[in-house]
């Protein structure tokens, strides 16, 4: 009879709770409201960093705008036009400018010392969206001030890539598939021991940023990669992705996914100045992307490709900091990674 009443008897709201703490359906529960935020916040990021590109901060060499009444109305026009936001650097040649151009610390080159009009020299391969924005403004300005000008871009892209998209969707691919791998290593393979589990982490980098490379280059034929420095940098970047997911799996667990979604997706793609250069990006998402694996990347895949003679270091130490980083963290907590083997015990006696 008290049986009879332990089961008829109504539970109360704690263990209701209890019972659902227990279940499939809080773990569920959370995951529908992390993924309505992070649809919300993945559209967010990428409309404020890409719907309106706005010139923040555009570098750009002048030789003799201020020796010549026309350049200097032209140049305050500029300003005027882009909102003051033009970097200006004076060069006493258009020789050094140019030499500039190439390291990648200025975007244009403005000539105002010689002739009757002004002559601007955009680099489409230092930045597509900038240069598409000095050189719609160029000509408009020109008119308001009565110099004529004359538009050139010294540094084009290549034919098979106009817009200068295909080293942001290379990257891209690094860094989706980089952590995507670390996750179906945690559920395939999940025996994997520590040493074991970066090793192949390695593996599929090195394979994987191969067949990115190979696909665009030799298949697809969308960019000239130096193939051989291309791959490396994707296989790193696919490398470092990889071993951030593994850190924070070791750090929180199941969760894991939201700070590799949040630091990689939301905040690192953006930011990267793949699809929009960074001068035009919202200037505290500029200064940040560097310092992410995936600006790092982009960085460092862009001077490859454009500017291979004036690779910078940086990108690469970038890289290679998040991979030892992610790497140590996770051997030193190894011990809390939900993978691994556990050892069969010795036998006694043997």
């Amino acid at each position: 009879m008290s049986d009879h009443g332990a089961h008829g008897r109504v539970p109360t709201r704690r263990e209701r709770w209890d019972a659902f703490k227990r279940s499939p359906f809080l773990p569920a529960s959370v995951l529908v409201l992390i993924l309505a935020a992070a649809a919300g916040l993945f559209a967010g990021s990428y409309t404020y960093s890409m719907a309106n590109p706005t010139p923040h901060r555009i570098p750009t060499a002048v030789v003799g705008a201020h020796d010549t009444a026309r350049g200097k109305a032209f140049l305050d026009g500029m300003e005027k036009a882009l909102n003051a936001s033009l970097e200006v650097h004076r060069y006493d040649s258009v020789a050094g400018a140019r030499r500039d151009v190439e390291e990648q610390k200025v975007f244009a080159v403005l000539d105002a010392g010689s002739g009757d009009r002004v002559a601007l020299d955009v680099s489409g391969a230092s930045g597509a969206s900038v240069a598409q924005v000095l050189a719609e403004t160029a000509p408009k300005v020109g008119a308001e001030v009565g110099v004529p000008v004359t538009v050139k871009d010294i540094k084009p892209l290549q034919a098979g890539d106009p817009r200068g998209l295909a080293i942001f969707y290379i990257s891209l691919a690094a860094v989706i598939i980089g952590f995507v791998g670390a996750i179906q290593l945690s559920v395939h393979a999940r025996g994997l021991n520590p040493a074991e589990r970066i090793g192949f982490t390695a593996l599929y980098a090195l394979l994987g940023g191969f067949v990115i490379a190979a696909v665009v280059d030799w298949w697809l034929g969308a960019v000239d990669l130096p193939f051989v420095e291309s791959w490396l940098i994707l296989a790193l970047t696919m490398f470092a992705s990889g071993m951030v997911f593994t850190m924070f799996n070791t750090l929180f667990g199941r969760w894991a996914m939201i700070p590799t979604w949040g630091l990689m997706v939301l905040l690192g793609n953006p930011s990267s100045g793949g699809a929009v250069s960074w001068p035009l990006l919202p200037s505290v998402l500029g200064h940040i992307g560097r310092w992410l694996p995936p600006g790092a990347s982009v960085n460092a895949q862009h001077t490859a490709v454009y500017f291979g003679a004036h690779q910078h270091v940086f990108p690469f130490l970038v890289l290679g900091a998040w991979a030892l980083l992610s790497s140590a963290t996770f051997w030193l907590w190894r011990h809390r990674h939900p993978g691994g083997r556990v050892s069969a015990p010795a036998h006694a006696g043997a």
